[in-house]
């Protein structure tokens, strides 16, 4: 049998990444089937429109779950993305500040501090949010084509505009 997505167990520190469809929700696993997460009031398993809602709220609760609340019918795995650029914490240290952090509610921005950026800061000691930074880079190349495009049809529009132009003085 071919191993799935779920046959690798995490350990305490683990970063979980679920996957929400057109988002991920990001958790640090602290042991015993649980993890903690910064959950905007609108964030829930299974994601959907209303979790999609999140980029609206401006604060977030930190929270402890059991890993299959979180991830409810969704697709996850174990994602420890930057451990080629930093090296992580030791894990008791992870476990021991995530919940330190139980509980409170902290400001929330979903390109400045969402749930990637609290669960790589706890493993790493540094907010970074990968998804953020995808989005970000695809909205600049959308923005380079889309004034590249523009640049374009207004280079036309005099080539041929000043042709125009011409011929009816000629006339």
């Amino acid at each position: 049998m071919a191993p799935t997505l779920f046959d690798e167990k995490p350990e305490p520190g683990d970063l979980i990444e679920v996957f929400r469809g057109t988002y991920q929700h990001w958790a640090v696993y602290i042991g015993d089937g649980c993890v903690i997460h910064l959950a905007p009031p609108t964030e829930e398993a299974r994601g959907g429109a209303y979790s999609m809602m999140s980029v609206l709220c401006d604060k977030a609760i930190v929270k402890k779950e059991g890993l299959w609340d979180v991830v409810g019918t969704d697709e996850y795995k174990i994602n420890n993305l930057l451990d080629d650029k930093y090296k992580p914490r030791q894990a008791a240290v992870i476990v021991r500040d995530a919940l330190g952090l139980l509980g409170q509610e902290l400001p929330y921005c979903v390109f400045r501090g969402n749930c990637e950026h609290f669960a790589t800061e706890l493993r790493y000691g540094k907010a970074e949010s990968r998804q953020v930074r995808h989005v970000v880079e695809v909205g600049v190349g959308v923005g380079m084509a889309a004034m590249i495009g523009v640049g374009v049809l207004a280079a036309a529009a005099a080539i041929f505009g000043s042709g125009r132009k011409e011929r009816e003085n000629d006339q």
